[in-house]
């Protein structure tokens, strides 16, 4: 799955390619419609059961629409938090004042930490739409059937909404919000309250079990249009 979900998220990079990324995502898709098909004769207790089963105003989900829904449930759980994790071991190791601000009184600041952990490393660079009708930004005439972007390094970065958004600060007010989760609305991030679970289960522990866990070196890179990711990290568990 980890290698699928590689192949499927990194279209842009050299070293994957369309066709690469392409061979990923048949290769999710394949696993998922047979297993749809599967709980479809028999059910059991877990989610793809539910899914399948489950009917609004009479009507199922499609194999193929599961088959949609279990990418997205499974590129975006598994690319994110990972490099959420990996973004916040490289913050943490930079800033070993916050470092100790935070796992000096965990539970304290916990939630303040992980949600700038996102702000100053968005997970997502950029999400596309279409405007459905015109709309006057900033001055700025958009007109409908025109395509926009919202880049979250921006948005996160904005010193009209931020106190010093250079700063990485684990004690940062939760208000205002940043935006790597999505602004609210419709198109809020499925899984953020799971994300926000398991980052905070993660460096807990990193705390109690390898406190000294640092990186080493730079990362390297996904190439990438859509997202902040990372392939390699040199760390280790410094005596």
């Amino acid at each position: 799955m980890l290698q699928w979900t590689n192949l499927a998220v990194s279209p842009d990079d050299p070293s994957v390619g369309i066709d690469g990324a392409a061979a990923g995502l048949r290769q999710i898709a394949d696993y998922a419609l047979e297993l749809g098909r599967q709980r479809q004769r028999h059910p059991t207790d877990d989610l793809t059961s539910v899914l399948m089963h489950a009917e609004v105003d009479g009507e199922r989900l499609t194999g193929k629409e599961f088959a949609n829904f279990f990418i997205l449930l499974l590129s975006a759980g598994n690319e994110t938090t990972r490099n959420a994790t990996s973004h916040g071991l490289r913050l943490l190791t930079r800033h070993r004042d916050q470092r100790r601000i935070w796992f000096d009184d965990f539970d304290a600041h916990a939630a303040t930490a992980v949600e700038e952990i996102v702000r100053v490393e968005p997970l997502i660079s950029n999400m596309c739409r279409v405007l459905t009708r015109d709309v006057v930004l900033h001055g700025v005439t958009l007109h409908a059937g025109e395509k926009v972007a919202l880049w979250y390094p921006s948005a996160n970065q904005d010193e009209t909404t931020f106190d010093e958004p250079d700063r990485f600060d684990v004690r940062r007010p939760l208000h205002p919000q940043q935006v790597g989760y999505g602004a609210g609305g419709p198109h809020f991030c499925l899984g953020a309250n799971l994300a926000r679970r398991e980052m905070t289960v993660i460096f807990d522990e990193i705390r109690r079990r390898t406190p000294d866990l640092a990186t080493t070196g730079e990362p390297e890179r996904v190439v990438s249009m859509a997202l902040n990711a990372i392939r390699t990290l040199p760390a280790s568990i410094r005596p």
